[in-house]
């Protein structure tokens, strides 16, 4: 098979991204497959391979981009709850329970690109993590949630003393309750019902920071 003229450089990572996309956004992580994608493109997939070197090379960028779209999706959570938030309501209680939420929805709303998004999240110390100085070197997802956490200790409602950490439990809870409902025993819980527990976890979230 001779790669298809419209391809030149540059290009083809970008082909092979986008069928990564495509094939995943149904079918997870087992859904990608270099050579499969290399025919999905039209190319060889020695061509292929000249742009990522294996599976794992293009699982990490295709992660990286969905961890992209997570965050999107919590920021448009958070932009619609500042909008209506009630007066004299707490923007920045309100900034942690909408990340939260946008987390789950999108969790929900787009299982397989979910699943991809955190399965080449590379092992590190996860103190050093959120310890290291700018945003920009934290995983999208995680940088909004410390941003919020951030906010509450800036604004005096969350202690100082109490922030150390406080990334873990809060990450934990938004992303087991969602593989609960994508994997485990809420898979059969009515939409609307899944959406007032989400609602009900990230408030005991909330909650528990605060208290």
């Amino acid at each position: 098979m001779t790669e298809r003229s419209s391809y030149h450089h540059g290009n083809l990572r970008e082909a092979l991204l986008a069928a990564g996309l495509d094939a995943t956004r149904s079918a997870g992580v087992a859904g990608l497959a270099l050579r499969d994608l290399a025919r999905r493109v039209g190319v060889s997939p020695n061509a292929a391979y000249r742009h990522f070197a294996d599976r794992e090379s293009l699982l990490g960028e295709v992660a990286r981009r969905l961890q992209g779209d997570v965050a999107a999706r919590m920021d448009a959570e958070l932009e619609d709850a500042l909008a209506s938030a009630r007066p004299g309501g707490s923007p920045e209680r309100a900034a942690l329970r909408a990340v939260g939420l946008g987390y789950i929805d999108y969790a929900l709303e787009e299982p397989g690109w979910f699943e991809v998004a955190f399965a080449d999240t590379p092992p590190r110390d996860p103190w050093h993590l959120v310890e290291e100085p700018g945003p920009e070197l934290l995983p999208p997802p995680l940088a909004r949630l410390v941003t919020a956490l951030d906010g509450l200790v800036a604004s005096g409602e969350l202690a100082p003393g109490r922030r150390a950490g406080a990334e873990w439990p809060c990450w934990s809870a938004v992303h087991g309750f969602a593989l609960l409902v994508l994997q485990g025993p809420l898979r059969a819980m009515p939409v609307h019902e899944q959406r007032r527990a989400a609602e009900q976890t990230v408030d005991a979230i909330v909650a528990g920071v605060l208290a």
